[in-house]
């Protein structure tokens, strides 16, 4: 398992993104966090197909803190039960991961 993960979630507005994201990084649950949008999502919910524009929230982190940051996004976030993904970060600088360990570890 790799020690680094990006994870996403969405929200329906740019300032719930930015709200959700600030305090994700301030509380050094993620090195960083992009708010990309708006974007198009097609989807299925409560058994119903639909589409929607939305504003992805990126966060990088590690697997250690991973538990934490989505407790927090599970918590603030204005859905009552958003997306919250995690992919392996398999390769990256080594900057970059440095950077995302020492954010994070700094906790």
């Amino acid at each position: 398992m790799t020690e680094y993960v990006q994870v996403s979630t969405a929200t329906e507005t740019r300032e719930q993104a930015v709200a959700l994201a600030g305090p994700a990084v301030e509380r050094r649950l993620a090195a960083g966090a992009q708010v990309v949008g708006p974007v198009v999502s097609v989807f299925w919910h409560l058994g119903e197909n639909g589409t929607g524009e939305e504003w992805q929230v990126l966060l990088k982190t590690t697997t250690a803190r991973y538990p934490a940051l989505e407790a927090y996004l599970l918590e603030h976030h204005p859905w009552d039960s958003p997306e919250v993904c995690a992919v392996p970060i398999v390769m990256g600088s080594d900057g970059c991961l440095k950077w995302i360990k020492d954010s994070v570890e700094k906790a």
